[in-house]
């Protein structure tokens, strides 16, 4: 699992930076990934990138404002170009199937594949065999969702050395011990999964949060996630400005993530007014709210590894 920037600015791209928009890539079988808002340009960030539009299986949009939006129909045009482009699910706050219906009508595009948009409330908005996501509503102009990603703990690993030591043919009964299911060789030997599988791995925790001024619900939705993303638009000491246009910053992102027990905070959506250099100095001094912050780099991969196995 890892996360890339697309877009870190707010409101409108600038010289270095485009608007928002995060990419989640899932790891094996899957390889394919996520899309989190899909502001301008967001398509054109991809070109060149190893993110191609027909392994994109899930986009969620936190809510409709453009800096995080308009980026989406032609993205969604765009994959109608790319072989193997299955079914696509949207998830989404309440309007966006409308808006999509409007444009595409206008515009008279034909889409080459499935597109399911799904309008969210708060609660569990996905479950599938790997992971659960669910939302929540922020405090923000518009209706914004924030989003909890849990991966569901993973079979752990085979042992190898003992399969071998017990006959244990390579091929599908190493499939079924995996599962966690016995199985008897053909010599009549009976074969327990738990002698030969490894503890489950704990899955992971990533919350990533649309605009927002500090609330309860953005504090609920990182509770001990291995990674919040949270948006840091203004400097500490600009809090009512921040509050005005529904915006934190950087200092009251660093106390969310303090208050959720947060392992790792990343701060991304930074005014225009903020150089890289001046969003490295504001993130440095929030580290004595919430030490593990870093800012959000454009196409920086961001890895989250898995938490360590337990001795429980």
């Amino acid at each position: 699992m890892q996360l890339t920037f697309l877009g870190t600015s707010a409101g409108r791209p600038t010289r270095t930076r485009n608007v928002t928009s995060i990419a989640l890539s899932l790891p094996e079988p899957q390889c394919g990934f996520w899309l989190f808002d899909a502001g301008e340009g967001t398509q054109h960030r991809m070109l060149g990138s190893r993110f191609k539009l027909n392994k994109l299986e899930r986009i969620f949009m936190t809510h409709l404002h453009g800096d995080h939006l308009y980026g989406l129909p032609g993205l969604l045009s765009s994959r109608s170009y790319f072989e193997g482009a299955a079914k696509l699910d949207i998830f989404g706050p309440p309007g966006l199937k409308r808006y999509l219906d409007t444009v595409f009508e206008l515009t008279g595009v034909h889409l080459g594949y499935e597109l399911n948009v799904v309008e969210i409330a708060e609660g569990i908005v996905l479950e599938d065999e790997r992971h659960i996501v669910e939302a929540a509503e922020l405090q923000h102009r518009l209706p914004c969702f924030g989003y909890r990603i849990t991966e569901r703990p993973q079979h752990g690993p085979l042992n190898l050395k003992r399969l071998a030591e017990l006959g244990v043919p390579a091929g599908p009964l190493y499939g079924k011990l995996k599962r966690g299911e016995d199985v008897t060789l053909e010599c009549g030997r009976t074969v327990a999964a738990a002698d030969v599988v490894g503890k489950p791995q704990p899955g992971r925790v990533v919350t990533i949060l649309g605009d927002t001024r500090p609330c309860d619900n953005a504090v609920r939705l990182a509770r001990g996630a291995d990674l919040l993303v949270h948006e840091a638009t203004f400097a500490v000491g600009l809090e009512e400005k921040a509050a005005a246009y529904g915006h934190s910053t950087f200092g009251q992102a660093a106390e969310t993530a303090r208050a959720a027990g947060a392992k790792r905070l990343v701060v991304t959506h930074f005014s225009s007014r903020y150089d890289d250099e001046a969003v490295a100095e504001l993130a440095n001094g929030v580290k004595p709210i919430f030490p593990d912050i870093e800012p959000a780099v454009e196409m920086a991969d961001i890895v989250i590894p898995r938490p360590p196995l337990t001795n429980s």
